[in-house]
């Protein structure tokens, strides 16, 4: 990479960001060892994982442990503490040294291979360990946030809930005030890696009596371990996809919380706190999202050529080429989305359409072209055999997971409309709440 293509070196021109990037040497270093150990150590794997033979958690930190992530992480987080107590700190920036290429590089090498197993991955150290490490006070960080990270505990981050999907914050369950504690009930579905957790990051409303409860700015995370009385989960749900990574539902009866265990320690609105999150779950998506369409058109164009019919290797045929030339603009198009994602966090830029025009482009991208490659294989494409099967229905999660593609367009719309000092309102009286 230039000096000039250097993120921290772009400049904007005609107010436009320059994406056009592409991984320097180190980077594609990593690429090349990552991408080494997932096809000998993971892909191997897969089909036990898919069949729920086995849990995808010991592979983990079997990864974690091959490029010393442990060690980053408590040297890391040692620092942090030594020097401020802390701070604000999340997975990346002591877990992949702080580099959101390597990020990049290692949500897409690991969804060309398993995308259920980056979901799983991501799940733990993301959104449980990252929110705890971002939000926490110093003893949480120690206590369940450096063993997630660390990947000697698994964890899980509760929002969704049965009758809360695209309107996250209408939850309905809550938490009581009783004296230091809060008493916590309600229900979680959908959850990564739910029946299997260790460390829980579950938000509820403050119920404070009257209106309250529909009161959607108080909403706040608890942290919580398993066996803690009144806790209890499902068995693993079975998927269409994403059948690597279980998911389940979270079950909240009494369970009784001091204050304590409140996240952060003290009551403050976590609404902008877990928007924060989902930002940083839709940065994420499109590095998974090109991963999958990589892997797609390498498989498919190795096809074409090999594949022969009337004589003729598939590849001859011009409806083979555009099927796999439009393979290749999408690929184009959602990689320049993965560096513009990699520009904005790097320059602190962070902007909430952009990223839900990234998941929003990028998992339709993902979708149409594993059920491209699908199709261009016929009945091979059909059968577990080959790999596309799997992606094509891995990759509709992306659609739904993190925010339906309809909400990130109205989510876009509605930021875009803001920017011009206009809120869009629902029923004529209170604005769209985002998830």
């Amino acid at each position: 990479m230039s000096e000039s293509n250097r993120p921290e070196a772009a400049g904007e021109i005609g107010g436009l960001v320059p994406t056009l990037l592409d991984f320097a040497e180190p980077h594609l270093s990593v690429e090349r060892m990552f991408r080494d150990f997932c096809k000998r150590e993971i892909e191997p794997h897969t089909n036990a994982m898919e069949d729920g033979e086995i849990l995808p958690f010991d592979l983990m930190r079997k990864l974690a442990n091959a490029f010393g992530l442990p060690e980053m992480v408590k040297a890391g987080f040692e620092t942090r503490m030594a020097g401020d107590g802390g701070g604000r700190m999340s997975e990346a920036s002591f877990g992949m040294g702080g580099d959101p290429y390597i990020s990049a590089v290692f949500g897409k090498e690991l969804s060309r291979v398993n995308p259920g197993f980056t979901l799983t991955l991501g799940a733990s150290i993301g959104l449980c360990g990252g929110t705890i490490m971002a939000r926490g006070t110093p003893e949480q960080k120690r206590k369940y946030g450096l063993p997630v990270l660390t990947m000697e505990k698994i964890g899980c981050w509760g929002m969704t809930e049965p009758d809360s999907g695209s309107d996250a914050y209408a939850l309905k369950t809550m938490a009581v005030p009783e004296g230091d504690h809060y008493i916590l009930n309600g229900s979680k579905t959908f959850i990564t890696n739910a029946p299997y957790a260790d460390v829980f990051v579950i938000y509820a409303k403050i119920d404070r009596g009257g209106s309250s409860k529909r009161d959607k700015r108080l909403i706040y995370p608890f942290v919580m371990e398993k066996g803690t009385p009144g806790l209890s989960v499902s068995q693993r749900m079975e998927k269409m996809g994403m059948r690597s990574s279980p998911t389940g539902q979270v079950f909240l009866d009494n369970v009784r919380m001091p204050k304590d265990q409140l996240l952060g320690g003290e009551e403050r609105s976590a609404r902008e706190q877990s928007k924060d999150v989902f930002s940083g779950e839709r940065e994420g998506t499109p590095a998974m999202c090109l991963g999958i369409i990589e892997r797609c058109l390498e498989d498919s164009l190795k096809y074409a050529i090999q594949r022969k019919q009337w004589d003729k290797p598939l590849i001859e045929f011009q409806l083979m080429q555009e099927k796999i030339a439009k393979m290749y603009v999408h690929y184009e198009n959602v990689k320049n989305l993965v560096f513009k994602q990699i520009w904005l966090k790097v320059n602190k830029k962070r902007a909430w359409k952009e990223a839900c025009a990234a998941k929003y482009y990028a998992s339709a991208a993902a979708v149409e072209v594993a059920m491209e490659a699908v199709q261009l294989m016929g009945g091979n494409g059909y059968i577990r055999e080959y790999h596309v099967e799997r992606l094509a229905r891995d990759a509709k999660l992306l659609q739904i997971g993190g925010g339906t593609s309809e909400i990130q367009l109205l989510n876009i719309a509605k930021d875009l409309a803001r920017e011009q000092g206009y809120e869009i309102m629902i029923d004529g009286s209170r604005p769209h709440q985002e998830s």
